[in-house]
């Protein structure tokens, strides 16, 4: 068992929370219990990932996303009064992680990512180390791309085939990152890597000649949770389960 304040402080201290300015509270947004000794992570703090935690009999739990957004309604109704409800009854205390657990170079979701996918991370996107650029081992076709996507995530990416024939630099950013596509242009890479699409961005593909690959936000984002809980396991001797609640998005 381990103090809530403890896990929190190590956690924030983890993934240097203080270095982001985010567009919601990063830590913990609901306190529980004051011990943990059963951890349950997630993509999203959603009604079914609450219950499945209350079924575990988890103490806590993380996830990339939690509550509390900016411009959110700030009224305590409807679906927030149940999930809320629920996280107070059972006394379970809530972490979210949100741009801190994007870009943390080891434990993070992008870095995840590229270990999923097989690319030597080479630099960030942004200078809050936000997505990353790198390389495959060796160079890719976009059918190959497409199928390493497919069978690592579990999942067929929507993919524009509008790059080169030959993929030597690929950027990636999980998530709802497809503007980062121009970013990914002007670093002069072969393919960008996201989870969302808009409609725009299929132009941007086309006419800037960059492959494009959208693997779904819940899909890239399942490795980052997933990872800081068998890390906080190990060392602090909790018992941790990450759960996977379907999201074809």
């Amino acid at each position: 068992m381990v103090a809530i304040q403890d896990l929190v402080r190590h956690v924030d201290d983890l993934l240097n929370v203080s270095a982001f300015a985010d567009y919601s509270p990063n830590g913990l947004q609901v306190q529980g219990r004051p011990h943990v000794g059963r951890l349950v992570t997630g993509v999203t703090a959603s009604r079914a990932l609450i219950e499945a935690a209350i079924q575990r009999g988890g103490d806590a739990l993380l996830v990339h996303h939690g509550y509390f957004w900016k411009g959110e309604d700030a009224c305590v109704t409807g679906m927030k009064r149940e999930r809320l409800r629920l996280l107070l009854a059972h006394d379970i205390n809530l972490l979210a992680y949100h741009l801190p657990l994007d870009a943390h170079p080891e434990w993070g979701n992008n870095a995840q990512l590229a270990r999923l996918l097989e690319f030597q991370v080479e630099g960030s996107m942004r200078p809050d180390g936000v997505g990353n650029f790198g390389r495959p081992q060796q160079a890719l076709s976009g059918a190959e791309l497409k199928d390493r996507i497919a069978r690592r995530l579990q999942r067929e990416p929507l993919w524009i085939p509008s790059g080169p024939e030959s993929i030597r630099r690929v950027g990636w950013c999980t998530g709802g990152a497809q503007g980062m596509i121009e970013q990914a242009v002007n670093l002069g890479l072969d393919a960008f890597i996201t989870g969302e699409v808009s409609e725009q961005t299929v132009h941007v593909a086309r006419e800037e000649g960059i492959h494009f690959f959208a693997a779904g936000h819940h899909a890239t984002e399942r490795y980052g949770p997933k990872a800081v809980g068998d890390h906080l396991a190990r060392i602090l001797a909790l018992s941790h389960e990450f759960i996977d609640i379907d999201n074809p998005v």
